[in-house]
């Protein structure tokens, strides 16, 4: 009983730190979400943080929150889900909000701009990370197909520019494509491997005929054996 209010609270607190102190949008807080829920506390695998990721870009809203709720439901449900709601939205809320009093202020001072454009080359860093980590697998795995999927879903979006939210629904329409298909195989082969063992139930011993022969001769031999000492042994006790 007493785990549960522990785990509402290190959920929040866990995204309440990443969230505080990550800059540059969703895609770098979904790579510290994985460092911290996938390879530090270990609540997670690699591949279900792949299902989160895509599963919360493929939704509306911000990627990072989409991320966390789904975490937290992962993990402890809903009232999970409100922690790390929470614990995501508290510091931005509370950052922009006092930001927006001194917007003009910051606009316009050098020293803010001069930061901002340090961080956009430290965030470009930390997006390639991402990528690298998380299309790493597929090609430790040979996952071919999803490498294709990969290499073509960015040519359409780098060289002709077709709308992200277009190449998600292409994915989505191909993933339960292949899903079906991969079915229907697991179908057939099951109802193959029934039709042999029906089979081979049905029809004993149809390659080798001879083989039940020789064990229904074999049987009688042993009884005529038994029977003999019977009689044996009946005549002794005469004696």
């Amino acid at each position: 009983m007493n785990k549960r209010p522990n785990i509402y609270l290190k959920l929040f607190l866990s995204t309440l730190q990443l969230s505080a102190f990550t800059f540059g949008g969703g895609y770098v807080i979904v790579s510290l979400l994985q460092k911290k829920f996938v390879e530090k506390f270990k609540w997670i695998s690699e591949k279900e943080m792949l299902d989160i990721v895509a599963i919360s870009q493929s939704s509306p809203g911000a990627i990072a929150v989409n991320s966390s709720i789904l975490i937290g439901y992962r993990m402890a449900g809903f009232w999970g889900a409100l922690s790390t709601l929470l614990g995501t939205i508290l510091p931005p809320l509370l950052i922009i909000t006092g930001i927006s009093f001194f917007y003009e202020a910051f606009r316009d001072n050098q020293i803010v701009s001069a930061v901002f454009k340090g961080m956009q080359a430290g965030i470009a860093a930390v997006i390639v990370d991402v990528v690298y980590r998380m299309g790493k697998r597929y090609f430790v795995d040979k996952d071919y197909l999803s490498i294709a999927i990969i290499i073509c879903a960015f040519s359409l979006s780098f060289f002709l520019e077709i709308n992200v939210i277009f190449i998600i629904l292409g994915g989505i329409a191909l993933g339960v494509i292949i899903y079906l298909i991969n079915r229907k195989k697991q179908k057939t082969s099951n109802s193959n491997g029934y039709g042999h063992i029906e089979k081979a139930v049905e029809q004993p011993n149809k390659e080798n005929p001879d083989k039940d022969q020789t064990s229904q001769d074999i049987g009688s031999t042993t009884q005529i054996s038994k029977d003999s000492e019977n009689s044996k042994e009946g005549e002794d006790d005469l004696c």
